[in-house]
């Protein structure tokens, strides 16, 4: 009976932290022990890679359905849609800030004050442009069949890259913020969980495709958190949101390789 019991609170406890994951990094309503969230940001790091496969598990069963009914042209503008407002658009206005005080040439208090700012400069916009136009010209020049593992795989990265992030770099913002909320001594051990969760699943769909990805993958979080930690001395909430659409992105466009470096 106490072996049950034990078992039953560690469901618990893992579910309530899947839900604080889900609350932070999606729109679905999710109220069951919300209350508990700002004592499980810290511990929930674990699920972002979880709730990163469910976006992109959605994401890929639509696509599946809209392809028979729709041109892949319209598909893939619906599909990124999808993938820009399951999370509240939270990721691009992060890609936005950051970009507004990253490229302002400015010292590291003035970007950091740039990138609180709410209002989306003329860097921000041009930026997720290109992002944007990025992923559409990527998933458009990819076959039919590979627009679902696309689309499963790109919000599994991006998500997996913030954890990479929070493992790699401090928070720069000394009085705190959204973003601090969720680094913990675990950070490193929740971050090589998740590369072998991205692994895994690249493995499978995507082998052909493997080295190019991983690559893409880690090129863009190491050269990206670079310059954070050069310019900013550390990763803020903006700079996670925007690696996590940067990644999304270099995978999109890793699978449009024509030279597979390891034959299915």
């Amino acid at each position: 009976m106490a072996l049950m019991t034990t078992d039953s609170n560690i469901f618990i406890v893992l579910a309530v932290r899947f839900c604080t994951a889900m609350r932070f990094l999606t729109l679905i309503p999710i109220s069951w022990r919300a209350e508990e969230d700002p004592q499980e940001f810290s511990k929930c790091l674990l699920f972002f890679a979880v709730v990163g496969m469910l976006i992109g598990g959605i994401g890929a069963s639509g696509i599946f359905l809209l392809s028979k009914i729709f041109p892949q042209p319209v598909v893939i503008a619906v599909g990124l849609a999808y993938l820009a407002f399951i999370s509240g658009c939270l990721h691009l206005d992060g890609l936005s800030d950051s970009a507004d005080g990253l490229l302002s040439s400015r010292p590291k208090e003035d970007c950091l004050k740039i990138m609180k700012d709410s209002r989306a400069g003329a860097m921000g916009i041009v930026v997720v442009v290109l992002v944007l136009l990025t992923k559409y010209a990527a998933l458009s020049a990819m076959p039919k069949e590979t627009l679902l593992p696309a689309f499963f795989l790109m919000p599994l990265a991006g998500r997996c890259a913030i954890v990479l992030t929070m493992a790699s770099l401090p928070y720069a913002r000394k009085e705190g913020g959204l973003g601090l909320l969720f680094y913990s001594d675990d950070s490193k051990k929740s971050a090589a969980i998740a590369f072998l969760f991205l692994f895994s699943f690249v493995v499978f769909l995507a082998l052909g495709q493997l080295l190019p990805i991983l690559v893409g993958v880690l090129s863009v979080n190491f050269l990206f958190n670079r310059w954070c930690k050069a310019k900013l001395g550390g990763a803020t909430g903006d700079t996670l949101g925007a690696v996590c659409e940067l990644t999304e992105m270099i995978v999109a466009v890793s699978l449009t390789s024509s030279i597979p470096l390891i034959s299915q």
